[in-house]
C-alpha cells in the first residue's frame, strides 16, 4: 500500500523522531511511505481562528498534495481530523473542490488506528520496561475514535505495564489557541492532568498528539517532576531512548 504521511508541523518543528517513528511503523507493517515536500500545516490554527480565506487555501495545497496515495496517514488525531472532518465542510459551496476534500477525507487515518484497523496489526515486536499511563487527546478521541487502538498496541509490547489514570479523556488544556486564549483555565486543567499522572505511579506519560504532549511536557518540567513524556509512536518503534518531549536542549 502507498501511503503519504502527513507530518504535522510540531513533529516537523518540535520532535522529528515522532515522523521517523510513523515512517518505521508503517514501513515494518508492509506499506511504501513517501512524504509530500508540497505538504504544509493542515490549516487548523487558520480555521480555529476565524480566517476560513487562508484556511481554504491551505487545504488546497494539501488535498493536491497528497492526491493519488492509497491512504494518507498522520501521527496526530488533532490533524488527521482536521482533514477528515473540516476539510469536505470548507468546501460546501465549491462542488469540484469539495469532492476532492471528501476524497481526501475518506483516505486519511490517524496512526495507530490506521495500523490496527486498516492494517491489522495485532502486535508490534519491541519491549519497554516501564510503568506507563496513557492520555487521551480530545480531538483523536472525538473526532477519530482513537482509543482502543493504541492500548491494544501498547497490551503487546514487552515489559510495559499500562496503568490507567483517572480522567484519562479529560482535556489537558492545550485545545490549540485555547491555551493562548485562557491560560489561567489552561494552566488549571494542565495541573488536574499532571496530578492524575503522578496518581497512577507511572514514570512516563503516552499519547497520540504532540500538542498534548507538548503542553503537558511544559508543564512537568516547569514543576520539575520526574516524569518523561512521550508520543505512543516512539516507543512502538523502539525509540524508547528518546529523550522526554520538552527536555531542555533536546528537540
Amino acid at each position: 500500500m502507498r501511503v503519504g504521511l502527513f507530518v504535522t508541523c510540531l513533529a516537523d518543528l518540535m520532535r522529528p523522531s515522532v515522523a521517523f517513528a510513523a515512517v518505521k511503523l508503517l514501513e515494518d507493517a508492509g506499506c511504501t511511505v513517501e512524504v509530500p515536500e508540497a505538504q504544509t500545516c493542515c490549516g487548523q490554527p487558520a480555521l480555529n481562528s476565524g480566517d476560513s480565506t487562508d484556511a481554504r487555501a491551505i487545504a488546497k495545497q494539501v488535498i493536491q498534495a497528497f492526491e493519488g496515495f492509497d491512504a494518507v496517514v498522520g501521527p496526530s488525531g488533532s490533524c488527521m481530523g482536521t482533514l477528515r472532518q473540516d476539510y469536505p465542510a470548507m468546501f460546501a459551496d465549491d462542488p469540484a473542490w469539495r469532492a476532492r476534500a471528501e476524497d481526501l477525507s475518506r483516505r486519511s487515518h490517524e496512526l495507530l488506528s490506521f495500523l490496527t484497523d486498516v492494517l491489522k496489526v495485532e502486535r508490534i515486536d519491541v519491549r519497554h520496561d516501564a510503568r506507563v499511563t496513557y492520555h487521551d487527546s480530545c480531538a483523536g478521541l472525538r473526532e477519530m475514535g482513537v482509543r482502543a487502538q493504541p492500548r491494544k498496541l501498547l497490551a503487546g509490547v514487552a515489559g510495559l505495564e499500562l496503568v490507567e489514570m483517572k480522567d484519562t479523556e479529560v482535556c489537558c488544556g492545550f485545545g490549540g489557541t485555547f491555551c493562548v486564549k485562557y491560560p489561567e483555565i489552561s494552566t488549571k486543567m494542565v495541573d488536574d492532568k499532571i496530578a492524575n499522572i503522578e496518581a497512577s505511579g507511572a514514570g512516563t506519560v503516552l499519547g497520540g498528539d504532540l500538542g498534548c504532549l507538548l503542553n503537558i511536557a511544559g508543564r512537568i518540567q516547569r514543576r520539575g517532576l520526574p516524569i518523561r513524556v512521550m508520543h505512543t509512536a516512539e516507543l512502538l518503534a523502539g525509540f524508547g531512548q528518546e529523550p522526554s518531549i520538552g527536555e531542555p536542549g533536546k528537540h
